[in-house]
């Protein structure tokens, strides 16, 4: 029976999907062969040994100490794309709620609360309401940083509002190509992308390249009207930069889901407390897709949507065991593993092997059970960090 130790809230519709005849589940597990979590951070735990896969349910990894979980062979999933409608829909409503003085609106409607005359108010609010004008999102050009599964979304989402978009990600995958409009345009890079826009949206991981992209120098570069949305991670915006522009007249408005001390009470700007993803909707789509990948890696030893193992899948046939084992991207452990199976006459009938940075992974079908003799030569192989066997 497998064990599986969770942290924070887990929507129920992902943990029922844990046979319970063979999966013991909870919090207080104290052996687990999995994890799976939110927000809780990792980083200060003490690891069990038992532990072989992470599965977050969430997009982001930054709570989990991913390089020295890869070094340990413990596989980190994440689930890209689960939680995508619910940061596209804020992503929207921060657009249309930086356009139309919306909150400026109902901040000035809520002060009139002594007035007890409904036409006085009626002719006040007609005359006031000049104050908040604004402007349609139709016509207008959003600039989209990253365009994976939400940034992709979004664009598509624009295009239908009647927007012009542009897009920039270098790193495009094929499978979020696919999903893209063809009337996105493609901008060369940042910089050239920056002063085109009217909104500017950014969906890029938090990674020492993305660190304050939206800096004191980039945001010359942009209209003064201009509005930025952030909903991916505070890091990406340098917050005091950006207060700064505000200041000066060099920028519009700035949305965001990441509230700094610099920001609170500025009247150009509106954050929201790390709600990105905060609907029962993504977090059901989190919680299925986290499950569903941690059963599949350790019932079949497959890898879907690891941020530090490579992708990595193979039918089950009709062979009496599976082997799984992950090692150093060196040369040659491949080989000497074969060998061992060779050395000990054990068939190998089906097999992938697939390397990510430092790391490799392999899966083999095996005509018969080996016995302990060769496991234990396997584990010995210099550079395996793993071993698995996964009967049927």
């Amino acid at each position: 029976m497998f064990q599986i130790r969770t942290y924070n809230k887990i929507s129920d519709k992902g943990l029922t999907l844990f046979p319970q005849d063979k999966y013991n589940v909870g919090s207080d597990v104290g052996q687990p062969d999995g994890v799976v979590l939110r927000s809780q951070k990792l980083h200060d735990e003490v690891l069990p040994g038992s532990v072989m896969a992470v599965a977050r349910a969430g997009a982001g990894t930054n709570n989990v100490p991913v390089d020295d979980y890869t070094k340990k062979g413990v596989v980190v999933f994440n689930t890209p794309g689960a939680n995508a409608n619910a940061v596209k829909e804020l992503v929207l409503a921060g657009m249309l709620l930086s356009s139309r003085g919306i909150m400026q609106g109902r901040d000035y409607v809520s002060t009139l609360g002594e007035m007890d005359d409904a036409a006085a108010m009626s002719a006040l609010l007609e005359r006031e309401k000049k104050r908040f004008s604004g402007t349609e999102l139709q016509g207008k050009t959003l600039g989209v940083i990253g365009l994976g599964a939400i940034g992709s979304m979004v664009a598509n989402t624009a295009l239908s509002l009647g927007m012009n978009v542009l897009g920039f990600d270098p790193a495009l995958s094929v499978e979020a190509a696919w999903n893209l409009s063809s009337r996105v345009q493609r901008a060369e890079s940042v910089d050239a992308l920056l002063g085109k826009v009217d909104y500017l949206t950014l969906h890029v991981p938090a990674i020492p390249q993305t660190k304050h992209l939206i800096n004191a120098d980039t945001l010359k570069l942009m209209k003064p009207n201009a509005a930025i949305m952030n909903f991916a991670r505070e890091s990406i915006v340098d917050a005091r930069a950006v207060v700064n522009a505000l200041n000066a007249g060099a920028l519009r408005e700035y949305v965001c889901d990441f509230p700094e001390p610099c920001l609170i009470g500025h009247s150009k700007v509106l954050a929201v407390p790390h709600i990105g993803a905060s609907s029962a909707e993504a977090e059901e789509n989190c919680a299925v897709m986290a499950v569903n990948q941690l059963r599949d890696f350790l019932e079949n030893g497959n890898i879907r949507n690891s941020v530090n193992f490579p992708l990595t899948t193979m039918d089950r046939g009709t062979s009496a065991c599976r082997i799984t084992f992950s090692n150093s991207n060196v040369s040659g452990v491949l080989g000497h593993v074969l060998s061992v199976f060779a050395e000990h006459n054990v068939n190998v009938v089906d097999m992938v092997n697939k390397s990510r940075n430092d790391i490799a992974y392999n899966i083999l079908d095996l005509e018969t059970r080996p016995d302990d003799a060769v496991i234990t030569a396997l584990n010995s192989v210099e550079h395996v960090i793993s071993v698995r066997v996964l009967d049927k």
